[in-house]
């Protein structure tokens, strides 16, 4: 029986997506549950997977092609075997192929099949572009290296390690040059960039923050915390409070404008912004204001695997009235965040470093984190956005005060 693969049923708010990889061929057996493609959207990249057992017949549109709700994908025979499967009379067929012909003589066997390629290797143009252009400039052989990617995939960073650990050249001297096209993803977020910058009147404040006296709670509390709540305490769960509890309090810099109307938010559903292969995601914890530490860990940590893993619905991604983003994971140490509209606001941490302060008199060291917040300016007066900076300070630095609601 043949079944129809259909693309899901798109969100209002996304009109199409394009095919962006091809896990099966038409031939190839397939189980249930199994994913097939990958459809790119504007914001997240979704599996579709096959509804029965059987064969992949028919492919219906190619990589890099335009899709609507409910198209059809593909067909897949349910309950059909492959050739060379393992389903189906695969002893019979054997029998048959060893037993001579009429007249004696024998039917030549078929050459085994070649086997597979590794999933970790695989040829130059197998690769993302910007993995692609990696082993063409550094002359490495994708196939010699190990991938960490989705499904062992080989990205960027897996050949400049191997060209590092490795000792892998460049290529005799070579300047290569690729012109590839952006991913529909990285198209987007350049578009949200451009729109935020034409858009909104937008400046940044800064800040910096004395993190001791949460790396002393961190210390003192965080074994018996994971004992309890089966989850690390870290910094971000405090810097969520800290923004949900500020936001309560300054009202505007949680509201967002819509034509010449204000919209004020009595929630705050607070964006997290995460990195991953094909760009960076802003998943909502939605009525933060009402979650407590190990709840916003848990859920930080399950939005960070899903996101890496490429699991992450629409809907995860929707909404949100503020943003919060760690440029210190990556060792930054000064930045200006652009605001996500039609919100109107966003924060920036960065990275954790020893400072000479001077406390009751004295020079001290101390773990010092600059902050920054960007704004709208139309809606959100300085005065107001450096108030909420202070608030989140004060909180960070007395974090006891979050525990009693001050």
């Amino acid at each position: 029986m043949s079944t129809e693969i259909k693309v899901p049923v798109l969100p209002e708010s996304v009109s199409d997506a394009t095919i962006a990889t091809w896990h099966k061929k038409p031939g190839d057996a397939v189980s249930r549950d199994e994913n097939l493609v990958d459809l790119e959207t504007d914001k997240v990249v979704l599996e579709v997977p096959s509804p029965v057992d059987g064969v992949l017949k028919e492919i219906k549109y190619e990589s890099g092609d335009t899709v609507t709700s409910e198209q059809v994908l593909a067909i897949v025979e349910a309950g059909a075997v492959a050739e060379g499967g393992d389903k189906g009379g695969k002893d019979e067929a054997k029998a048959k192929d060893d037993k001579p012909e009429a007249g004696g003589k024998e039917e030549k066997k078929a050459a085994p099949a070649p086997a597979a390629a590794p999933q970790s290797g695989g040829k130059t143009g197998d690769l993302p572009p910007g993995a692609r252009f990696t082993a063409v400039s550094e002359g490495i052989d994708p196939a010699n290296v190990e991938g960490t990617g989705r499904r062992g995939a080989v990205t960027k960073e897996d050949l400049l390690n191997y060209a590092r650990n490795a000792g892998a050249g460049k290529a005799g001297g070579n300047r290569p040059e690729e012109r590839v096209p952006m991913t529909r993803m990285r198209a987007r977020i350049a578009e949200r960039l451009m729109h935020s910058k034409d858009s909104i009147a937008m400046l940044t404040s800064f800040n910096e923050i004395n993190m001791k006296a949460v790396m002393d709670m961190r210390k003192q509390h965080g074994e018996a915390f994971q004992k309890a709540h089966g989850i690390k305490l870290g910094f971000m769960s405090f810097f969520v409070k800290a923004v949900a509890n500020a936001l309560q309090r300054y009202p505007i810099v949680n509201a967002s404008v819509d034509e010449n109307d204000i919209i004020y938010h009595g929630y705050a559903d607070i964006s997290i912004a995460v990195s991953t292969e094909k760009g960076l995601v802003t998943p909502v914890l939605r009525n933060a204001e009402s979650m407590g530490f190990a709840e916003i860990e848990k859920q930080i940590a399950d939005y960070a695997t899903r996101a890496r893993d490429g699991k992450l619905t629409l809907d995860d991604l929707q909404g949100g009235t503020f943003t919060i983003t760690n440029g210190g994971t990556f060792g930054s140490l000064f930045s200006t965040p652009i605001v996500n509209p039609p919100q109107s606001a966003i924060l920036g941490m960065h990275a954790i470093k020893e400072q000479a302060i001077v406390e009751n008199g004295q020079v001290t060291a101390a773990p010092m984190m600059y902050v920054a917040i960007s704004y709208d300016h139309r809606i959100i007066d300085g005065k107001d956005a450096v108030l909420f900076l202070v608030d989140i300070k004060n909180q960070l630095e007395n974090p006891q005060r979050m525990l009693l609601d001050l």
